[in-house]
């Protein structure tokens, strides 16, 4: 069993299947995805979690192209701006790749012959392994660490070690809709050395419709302060990205997600973990905090799971 359709549950999925091994996902939420989550406002899908993918793993590049040739996904840009105290300044770097219906479209994608059951809770791991007193042939826990430990059984001491040994931090997605595009022209832009903004993205640019639709994420010290009430970090977050950019409108609209575990700031080696208790682990914790690392992190532990049982 998988718990987590994010990238790298279906990854480890995907590679079970392929291997003729009977395998099911379980997802907490209402659709897959994971941190590649996309909501629609207005019938239009804005990225709320990742905000673009990069790709240097030959392997990811064949799946990325195999996006590309769906047309779900597409080159985005190589080029972002930095803002700092020295101003505005463009900042060269790898290509970063969108996808036009929403990142989600690319995890739906890869689980599109999978059987995922979703709004399905696990409540919890005991050794066997057995998940919600049901018995597996192994697990995988495909999350952030953090998440993981609230299921497993102090029993399972390896797997627990390891997800005690993962640091995280949080982050607020807010997504403002403007009246009109009223902004120089940009594509993504970092923001150094700002109590509240870290990434500013043009949506409309990123889905490549123009839609006046910007995406701002916060930096971790801004958002530990608001992980009990995110909606209410709308108006501050609407301000910055207005004296950022230096907008005389005010949003139509704004959203804030809240992302309690959004990026590994800690992790263990390797790229997975798989133990003598069959609970193996998986995600961007293992590696790069990247799409391809969660990707990669799935996929060798679904090797590994199928060397095991096959």
């Amino acid at each position: 069993m998988v718990v987590g359709a994010g990238i790298a549950g279906v990854a480890c999925a995907a590679e079970l299947a392929r291997a003729g091994v009977p395998v099911e996902i379980r997802e907490r939420a209402r659709v897959a995805g994971g941190r590649m989550a996309s909501r629609r406002f207005d019938g239009r899908p804005a990225d709320t979690g990742a905000a673009y993918l990069t790709v240097d793993d030959p392997d990811f590049a064949a799946v990325v192209e195999g996006w590309r040739a769906a047309g779900l996904a597409r080159e985005w840009t190589d080029t972002f701006v930095a803002y700092g105290p020295d101003g505005r300044r463009d900042v060269p770097g790898p290509m970063r790749w969108a996808a036009p219906r929403g990142l989600r479209s690319l995890v739906e994608h890869l689980a599109r012959e999978l059987p995922v059951t979703v709004d399905r809770l696990v409540l919890g791991v005991e050794p066997g392994p057995v998940v919600d007193g049901r018995p597996c042939e192994a697990v995988a826990l495909a999350m952030p660490g953090p998440q993981a430990a609230l299921l497993l059984d102090p029993a399972l001491a390896a797997a627990t070690r390891v997800v005690q040994g993962q640091r995280w931090s949080p982050s607020l997605t807010g997504v403002l809709r403007f009246p009109a595009r009223r902004w120089a022209a940009f594509r993504g832009a970092f923001v150094n050395d700002h109590p509240l903004l870290a990434l500013v993205c043009d949506d409309g640019d990123r889905r490549g419709d123009g839609a006046p639709v910007l995406v701002a994420h916060t930096t971790p010290e801004f958002a530990a302060g608001h992980l009990a009430q995110p909606t209410g970090a709308g108006p501050a977050i609407e301000q910055a990205v207005r004296d950022l950019l230096g907008l005389p409108d005010r949003a139509e609209h704004v959203h804030v997600h809240r992302w309690t575990y959004a990026k590994p700031t800690a992790g263990p080696v390797g790229t997975h973990h798989l133990d003598a208790d069959g609970v193996g682990l998986a995600g961007d914790a293992f590696g790069r905090p990247r799409v391809q690392s969660a990707w990669r992190s799935g996929r060798d532990l679904g090797r590994a799971l199928v060397a095991r049982l096959t």
